[in-house]
């Protein structure tokens, strides 16, 4: 833990009291206001809409097998009129709730980790949403303190499922940093969602040559935070590893680790970078989504052994996560959303801050308002091509050694053909493909000639 201690960014109490003397804090109140209102919008799960269609479709042939007959009597009565006749007589209600269930859950109570960055939004709205309920699971969602404690506690299996760095489910799985052992990407919970921060003091040094000497916090080091700063730097002909100093920090310890002068500078997740600027010591010097547009950040993810153990939990587990994900994704939820993340328990954040991350309406420290409705988003698709591009920056700086399988790592640990069908199910538009190309910082990376690309650049370490 840093020696700098952040009166912001700690578990404190609240301010007590709110308008309607229920909540401790207004903050809470708003909070509150903001999960009914969400609720009521996912009232009905897609699936569950699905579903409900399918059954109402097959009563209605059942009873009229032939088109014409059956279109005519709809256009007379309407759907709703018809169906309502339908249920006089038949228990529609009770087939829909058949068509629904699902296979028996093998375990109801879990623990999922988070550490409380906006990357993890939808891990942690699923919980006062109601989206674990509604999949018949009680998730206790922990708030955590670094990566290496949420690698620790999946290990220990303290944690059943858990936020991921999105490369740290392949470290483990390689045993790097860690004893090997099998996890698995069930969805990227977040892409973009990153900057890089500097010091108020550095506004005359945005050329990153200037850089050299210069001390970095990055997250983890099995982190994307990690590599975009690596391919960044060196890129601008700067050694990451012999010319600036790149230091793992916690996300909640980075603007205090800043304003102490202990780093010049971080390339993390949010809502720090705007932390930084809410409290006058940072700058953002550019969002991540501009060295690699839609770049993965964050997982969502569990053991191969969950998996295999509770199959059946770990389907409800990704449909709630799914589900949070798609009200995410909706820029007219971003503001509710901030409010409901907020609170001590889960971002302990003003909400000012997140609401700036989310709807990309935010101050960047240097005198500009700037309007980026992507700076974060959530996409959920767990391309593989992106664990090879992971792969390639291991490679390249040392952390692999030898002939790696690029595709054969990335299909075992990214579960990109469950999540198409999970999509599927709740009937989400499922994109096709399963190695798409990615640029980054101008240049195209191909899954298909990944060691060529790893061994393609000026400086490296293989």
């Amino acid at each position: 833990m840093s020696e700098h201690f952040d009166p912001y960014d700690a578990d404190r109490p609240l301010m007590m009291g709110c308008r309607c003397g229920q909540h401790r804090s207004e903050a809470e109140h708003a909070a509150a206001e903001a999960v009914a209102t969400l609720r009521a919008r996912s009232e009905t799960s897609a699936f569950e809409q699905y579903s409900n269609q399918f059954v109402e479709a097959a009563l209605v042939k059942a009873l009229f097998p032939q088109d014409a007959v059956r279109r005519q009597f709809l256009r007379a009565v309407g759907r709703r009129s018809a169906m309502a006749a339908i249920a006089s007589v038949l228990p529609v209600a009770s087939l829909q709730a058949m068509a629904q269930e699902k296979g028996a859950l093998e375990k109801k109570d879990l623990k999922v980790g988070f550490i409380p960055i906006t990357c993890a939004t939808p891990l942690i709205m699923a919980h006062p949403l109601g989206f674990y309920s509604k999949q018949g699971l009680n998730v206790e969602v922990v708030k955590t303190a670094g990566w290496a404690l949420i690698r620790d506690k999946m290990l220990n299996k303290e944690y059943d499922a858990t936020h991921f760095l999105s490369p740290m489910p392949l470290a483990i799985s390689l045993g790097l940093g860690s004893t090997a052992t099998p996890m698995n990407v069930a969805t990227i919970q977040n892409t973009n969602g990153q900057a890089i921060t500097l010091s108020v003091k550095h506004k005359d040094k945005r050329d990153p040559k200037d850089w050299k000497g210069f001390k970095f916090a990055v997250p983890f080091e099995y982190s994307m935070h990690n590599f975009l700063l690596r391919y960044y730097v060196a890129e601008a002909g700067l050694d990451p590893d012999r010319d600036i100093q790149i230091r793992v920090v916690p996300p909640p310890e980075m603007v205090a680790n800043l304003r102490a002068g202990n780093i010049d500078g971080f390339l993390g997740p949010d809502p720090f970078n705007q932390r930084a600027v809410f409290e006058e010591v940072g700058f953002i010097h550019l969002l991540t989504k501009e060295l690699w547009n839609g770049h993965p950040c964050c997982a969502f993810g569990t053991s191969t052994e969950f998996i295999q153990k509770n199959p059946n939990t770990f389907a409800a587990l990704y449909r709630a996560v799914l589900n949070a994900a798609a009200m995410a994704r909706e820029a007219k939820n971003r503001e509710l959303i901030a409010k409901v993340i907020a609170p001590q328990q889960y971002l302990n954040q003003p909400e000012t801050v997140i609401a700036q991350v989310l709807t990309g309406k935010f101050a960047d420290g240097l005198g500009n308002v700037k309007n980026v409705p992507d700076r974060a988003d959530f996409d959920p698709m767990p391309w593989q091509s992106m664990a090879v591009w992971m792969l390639t920056q291991m490679k390249r700086w040392g952390y692999l050694k030898g002939d790696v399988n690029y595709k054969q790592i990335a299909e075992k640990v990214f579960l990109l053909t469950d999540a198409k069908k999970t999509m599927k199910s709740l009937d989400m538009k499922v994109p096709e493909g399963a190695y798409p190309k990615f640029t980054i910082m101008g240049k195209v990376f191909d899954p298909e000639k990944a060691d060529a690309y790893a061994g393609s650049f000026a400086i490296k370490r293989s």
